[in-house]
C-alpha cells in the first residue's frame, strides 16, 4: 500500500486549492468546499509524519486550510458562543488523552505479544491529532452561524452528492479503480467491496460503507429542497432527490438503504418539529447505547433472528459484530472510565500466538476502549449535543429556516447513529455539527434579546 508520487503532490496542493476557493467563493462557501472537497477528493492512508505533530493528511490539512482561510476572510457571525456544557465536553475531548496517557505506562504482555505503555509524550500527540480534528467545529460554530448558512450547508452537500454520482456510478460498473489509477493503490480490501454480484463505489472515500452513507446525507439535504420548492442551483430539487436515491440503492449498503428509506420521506412530508423530535430520539439512542449494551437490554437476538429471515446473507457478519463488541467491552471494562490509550491495548489478542482477533467496527466501542467513558461521553456528548440544542431553537427559527435546520438536525443524529455500527467521523462532521450548534445559539440569544424566551431557553411570558 504505497502511494504514488502524484498523492502527495494532491495533499499538499490542496491550500493552493483553498486559497482559490476564498478568492472565488463567499466566504461561506469557500469554507464549506475546502472541508468537504478535501474528503471528497484527496487520497486516504496517505500522510506526511513530523516528530510530536499530528499526521498531514486529508483530515488534518483540511482543518488548517480552512483555519487559515476564514482567518484570512475575515468574515465572522455574530454568536453567543459561551463556554457552558459545549465548551466543558470540548475540553474533556482534550483533556482525555492526556488523563489516558498519564495513567497507562504500563506495558501490556498478551500472550507472545507485548503492547507498549503510553505516555506524556503519546498524550501531547494525541491530543494535537484530536485538536485538528475537531478543529473545523469550532470554524463552524464561529463562521457558519447566519441566517442563511443552515441552506447553504444544505445546498453545497446535494451539489456535491451530485458531483460525485458520476464517479460512484463509474465505479459501480467498472469496479473501485479509480483511488488505484489516480494514488497508485486501493486504501481498503477489495474483496468487502463486491456486493449482489457486483461492486459498491469507493471513489476517493476510503471504503464504500462511508460513500452510501455521504450518499444518505446528499439525499436527505435535496429533500429539504424539495420540501421548501427551491432548486439547487437551476436543478428541480425533486428531481435531484429521486436521483441520489437511486444512486444509494446502487450502493449496496443495507444500513445507509434502511436510513434513506426512513429519512428522505420524513424531509420531505412531516413538519419539521416531526423531525427534530426523531433527531432527538436517534440522538438519545446512540448516546444510550453503550449503557443499554453493558446492562444487557439490547433485543440482540430478536434483530439477529430479524435479519437471519430478511437477509440471510448479512446474519453471519451481524452476530460476528455482536460476539466482538461484547469481548471489547468487557475488555474495555478492565479500564472503563479513561480506557487503555493507543497501541491496540484495548483490542482483543490470542494467547497463544499474540495475534490480534478483534474487529473494532464500531466508533462507540473504538472510543470507549480507547479513552473510555469519559472520552465517550465528550465525543457522542458534544455531537448529540448540538441535536439537543438545534431541538429547542428550531422553533425560534422562520418557517423556511425551521425546514433546514431540521433536516440538518436529522443528518447530524444519523451521523452519530453511524457511528454504533461504522466509524466514520471526520472533519467535515464536526463541521456541520458546529454549525448547527452556533446556529442555534444565534437564534436562542436573539430569542432572550427580544424576551421571546428565559435564560433557560424556555418559553417567556410577555406581558404589555
Amino acid at each position: 500500500m504505497n502511494p504514488n508520487w502524484f498523492a502527495y503532490v494532491a495533499l499538499l496542493a490542496w491550500p493552493l486549492v483553498s486559497v482559490v476557493l476564498f478568492r472565488v467563493l463567499p466566504s461561506v462557501e469557500a469554507l464549506l468546499w475546502t472541508v468537504l472537497g478535501a474528503q471528497m477528493f484527496l487520497p486516504e492512508l496517505t500522510e506526511l509524519k513530523i516528530a510530536m505533530l499530528p499526521a498531514i493528511d486529508k483530515n488534518s490539512i483540511a482543518s488548517v486550510c480552512a483555519l487559515i482561510g476564514c482567518f484570512t476572510a475575515g468574515h465572522r457571525s455574530k454568536t453567543d458562543a459561551r463556554f457552558g456544557l459545549a465548551g466543558m465536553l470540548l475540553a474533556m475531548y482534550l483533556v482525555g488523552p492526556l488523563i489516558t496517557s498519564y495513567l497507562n505506562g504500563d506495558a501490556v504482555a498478551v500472550g507472545a505479544a507485548v503492547l507498549p505503555g503510553v505516555g506524556l509524550y503519546d498524550g501531547i500527540s494525541a491530543s494535537i491529532s484530536q485538536f485538528f480534528l475537531i478543529l473545523p467545529f469550532y470554524l463552524g460554530r464561529r463562521y457558519l452561524a447566519g441566517t442563511n448558512s443552515v441552506e447553504t450547508i444544505l445546498r453545497v452537500l446535494a451539489i456535491a452528492g451530485l458531483i460525485y454520482s458520476v464517479l460512484m456510478l463509474f465505479e459501480v460498473r467498472m469496479s473501485p479503480q479509480l483511488h488505484r489509477w489516480i494514488y497508485g493503490f486501493f486504501p481498503s480490501d477489495f474483496v468487502t467491496e463486491r456486493r449482489s454480484g457486483g461492486f459498491r463505489p469507493v471513489v476517493f472515500m476510503g471504503h464504500g460503507l462511508i460513500v452510501a452513507f455521504f450518499t444518505v446525507t446528499t439525499a436527505i439535504a435535496a429533500a429539504a429542497f424539495w420540501r421548501a420548492s427551491k432548486s439547487i442551483s437551476r436543478v428541480p430539487a425533486h428531481i435531484a432527490t429521486v436521483y441520489l436515491g437511486g444512486v444509494l440503492v446502487v450502493c449496496k449498503s443495507w444500513a445507509a438503504l434502511l436510513y434513506g428509506l426512513f429519512l428522505v420521506p420524513l424531509v420531505r412530508i412531516a413538519r419539521p418539529r416531526v423531525q427534530i423530535a426523531a433527531a432527538v430520539t436517534i440522538a438519545s439512542i446512540a448516546l444510550s447505547y453503550p449503557v443499554i449494551r453493558y446492562l444487557d437490554l439490547f433485543p440482540e437476538q430478536a434483530l439477529l433472528e430479524l435479519t437471519t429471515e430478511l437477509i440471510p446473507d448479512r446474519a453471519y457478519s451481524l452476530q460476528t459484530r455482536f460476539k466482538n463488541e461484547d469481548q471489547l467491552l468487557a475488555r474495555a471494562s478492565e479500564r472503563f472510565l479513561f480506557g487503555w490509550g493507543r497501541y491496540g491495548r484495548n483490542r482483543i489478542y490470542s494467547e497463544d500466538t499474540g495475534i490480534n482477533t478483534s474487529l473494532t467496527d464500531g466508533r462507540w466501542i473504538l472510543t470507549i476502549g480507547t479513552w473510555g467513558i469519559f472520552g465517550f461521553v465528550a465525543e457522542f456528548g458534544l455531537l448529540a449535543l448540538v441535536v439537543f440544542r438545534a431541538g429547542s431553537a428550531c422553533k425560534l427559527a422562520s418557517p423556511n429556516e425551521q425546514i433546514f435546520l431540521a433536516a440538518l438536525s436529522l443528518i447530524c443524529a444519523i451521523t452519530l447513529f453511524e457511528q454504533l455500527p461504522n466509524a466514520s467521523i471526520r472533519p467535515w462532521t464536526w463541521l456541520i455539527a458546529g454549525a448547527l450548534l452556533g446556529r442555534s445559539e444565534v437564534l436562542q440569544a436573539k430569542a432572550l434579546s427580544r424576551g421571546i424566551v428565559s435564560s433557560t431557553g424556555r418559553r417567556a411570558i410577555v406581558r404589555s
